[in-house]
């Protein structure tokens, strides 16, 4: 699949969140942090606990991006 540069202005503009998603970007990182959490709790602190929190972190950002995308990319 090739992205078209309609696509990739859509990716990069900015996407003011609206009522409705507000709530599912709170649930999101809320997941996040109580995983997050087990994480520190149950790893020793070590390069990998940071990957670990540091693709958390990542999985939220794209979930974000795809509650402010909406499907359209």
């Amino acid at each position: 699949m090739s992205i078209t540069r309609e696509q990739l202005v859509e990716i990069f503009t900015y996407h003011a969140p609206t009522p409705d998603q507000v709530p599912k970007y709170n649930e999101l990182r809320r997941a996040a942090l109580d995983f997050s959490l087990v994480i520190l709790a149950q790893t020793p602190a070590c390069a990998d606990q940071s990957a670990a929190i540091r693709h958390v972190r990542e999985a939220v950002m794209t979930a974000n991006a795809a509650i402010a995308l909406a499907g359209r990319i």
